[in-house]
C-alpha cells in the first residue's frame, strides 16, 4: 500500500470525464421541464469549470453551505426533522425554493433517529436523547479504542470494527464481541466452532437490532432519495455526492478521541503511522463507492484535526498529510474529485498541501486568508469558502454584501473558485443568507 498512492495514474484524466459526463447528463433524474434541464446542466457545467480552473463563462458558482439552516428557517425543531421525513422533506424543499443556490447540501447529515435508538448509539447525544429537541448532535468523547489495541486494528481492521468498536460505540451490539474470527475458516473442521455463537441469543438479538435498523434506515434514505430527485429535478445539482475521512481524522475523532491521538503522537508514534496507512484503502474505497451509489464526482472529506495550532508543521507533514495526500491520489485514480473542507484555519499548511495534482480537487477553506489561499493552493486547484459563519449570525446585510464583494474580487479573480460558506449556516439571519446569495449572484456576472 506505501507505494499504491503515491503517483496519479494515466487513465485518471479519462475516468474523471466520464465521471463528469454522467453527472453532467442527469440521465436518471425526474426533471420537471426543459427549463429546468437546462438549469441543470448550466450549473454543473459552473461547478466543473472551477474545478478545472477555467475562467467562469457567466459566472462564479454560488454553492454554501445549508448546515442544519433548513431546519431553523422551516420553524421546526431538529428531533422533528430527525424523526419525521416528510418534516425533513419539506424544509429542503422550502429552503431550495426560497434561496435557489447553485447547488444544494442533500440533508445525508440529519440522520434517522430511530436506528440510533434501536442500536442504543453511545457515541453522541442527539435531540430527545440527552439534549433537549432543539439542539444538535452533541459528541461524546472517549477513548473508544484503548492505546494498546493498535495492533489489533492493523492486522484487522473489518475484524476490529465488528469484534470491538461496534460492541463499545452501539449498547444493542454488544454481544458482537463474541463473534468469531473468520479467516481461520478454512477447512470443514472449522466450520461448526464458528457458527455456534450464531445460534446464542445474545448474537441472535444483536443481528435482529441490526435488521430493524437497517429496515428504518431504508425509510429514511428511500424518503431523501426521493427528495433528491425532486430538488435536482428543477435544476439544482447536489455539491457533493459521497462522502470519506483523512485517515488521521479516522483515528483521532471517534477512536482514539483527541486527548488519546494527541498522546499517541509521542507515545505510539510507530504504531499511529502504521494505522493511517492501513486504514487508507478503506476510506478510498468508502469515497469511491459512495459517489457510485449518488452518479455524483465529489467525495465531501471534512478535516477535522489538520488546521493550525493542532499540531505542529512537523508533526502535520508526518502524522496528517502523508495519508491524507495518498487519501487524495486514490481519489483521483478513479476518477473522483475530492471535496476537501478544511475546518479551522490552513494558512500554515498552504504550502504543504500545494502537492496535489492540478484541476482534480476543491479545497474548501473555513478561516483560511483567501488571498493567501489564492496564490498558493489556488493555483493547483479549485479553492472555495469562506463567508464567515460569525458575519451571517451577527452582522448586517451591508457587512455581508461588502464581505461578499471582497471575497469574490479577491479569491474569484480568473476563475477557480467557488462561492460558499465557511461552515453550515445554522443560526444565520435569514435576511443575511437571502443577501448573500442574492448579492453574491448579482456580483458574480460582472
Amino acid at each position: 500500500m506505501k507505494e499504491r498512492f503515491l503517483e496519479v495514474s494515466a487513465d485518471a484524466d479519462q475516468k474523471q470525464n466520464q465521471r463528469f459526463d454522467m453527472w453532467l447528463s442527469g440521465e436518471s433524474i425526474p426533471f420537471t421541464d426543459d427549463n429546468a434541464t437546462a438549469a441543470y446542466r448550466e450549473r454543473v457545467t459552473l461547478i466543473k469549470d472551477a474545478i478545472q480552473l477555467k475562467k467562469p463563462s457567466s459566472r462564479i458558482p454560488i454553492c454554501p453551505s445549508a448546515g442544519f439552516f433548513p431546519v431553523q428557517y422551516a420553524g421546526v425543531s431538529m428531533y422533528d426533522a430527525m424523526y419525521d421525513y416528510e418534516v425533513l422533506t419539506r424544509a429542503w424543499e422550502k429552503y431550495c425554493h426560497d434561496f435557489t443556490p447553485d447547488a444544494y447540501n442533500a440533508p445525508t447529515t440529519i440522520v434517522p433517529g430511530k436506528p440510533l435508538e434501536i442500536l442504543d448509539f453511545q457515541l453522541c447525544k442527539w435531540p430527545g436523547q440527552g439534549v433537549s429537541k432543539q439542539q444538535e448532535y452533541q459528541y461524546v468523547e472517549k477513548e473508544y479504542m484503548k492505546a494498546d489495541e493498535y495492533q489489533d486494528l492493523i492486522d484487522d481492521p473489518t475484524g476490529y470494527f465488528m469484534n470491538t468498536y461496534f460492541p463499545r460505540i452501539f449498547g444493542s451490539l454488544k454481544p458482537l464481541e463474541k463473534m468469531p474470527l473468520f479467516p481461520p475458516v478454512n477447512e470443514i473442521p472449522c466450520i461448526p466452532p464458528t457458527l455456534i455463537p450464531f445460534g446464542t441469543e445474545g448474537i441472535q438479538r444483536a443481528f435482529q437490532s441490526l435488521m430493524e435498523a437497517g429496515q428504518e434506515t431504508i425509510r429514511w434514505i428511500t424518503a431523501v432519495r426521493r427528495l433528491n430527485g425532486s430538488i435536482m429535478g428543477k435544476g439544482y445539482p447536489a455539491f457533493s455526492g459521497g462522502f470519506t475521512k483523512a485517515p488521521f481524522d479516522v483515528i483521532g475523532d471517534t477512536l482514539r478521541g483527541t486527548t488519546g491521538i494527541m498522546l499517541d503522537i509521542y507515545r505510539h508514534p510507530d504504531a499511529l503511522i502504521e494505522a493511517c496507512e492501513r486504514i487508507t484503502p478503506f476510506m478510498v474505497k468508502s469515497g469511491v463507492a459512495s459517489c457510485k451509489a449518488t452518479g455524483h464526482i465529489m467525495p465531501f472529506i471534512p478535516l477535522h484535526k489538520g488546521a493550525d495550532g493542532f499540531m505542529s508543521d512537523e508533526q502535520f507533514q508526518t502524522f496528517y498529510w502523508p495519508t491524507l495526500r495518498k487519501l487524495i491520489i486514490g481519489l483521483v485514480n478513479e476518477g473522483c474529485v475530492p471535496q476537501l473542507f478544511a475546518e479551522g484555519g490552513y494558512n500554515q499548511r498552504l504550502e504543504t498541501i500545494c502537492d496535489i495534482p492540478k484541476g482534480k480537487t476543491v479545497w474548501w477553506f473555513d478561516l483560511t486568508d483567501m488571498e493567501r489561499a489564492k496564490k498558493t493552493v489556488g493555483q493547483m486547484a479549485c479553492i472555495a469558502g469562506n463567508v464567515p459563519l460569525s458575519l451571517l449570525c451577527t452582522a448586517t446585510t451591508d457587512d455581508v454584501k461588502a464581505y461578499c464583494k471582497n471575497l469574490m474580487d479577491v479569491a474569484g479573480r480568473d476563475g477557480g473558485f467557488i462561492f460558499s460558506t465557511g461552515a453550515g449556516m445554522q443560526g444565520a439571519k435569514t435576511e443575511n443568507v437571502k443577501a448573500m446569495i442574492d448579492f453574491a449572484k448579482r456580483y458574480a456576472r460582472r
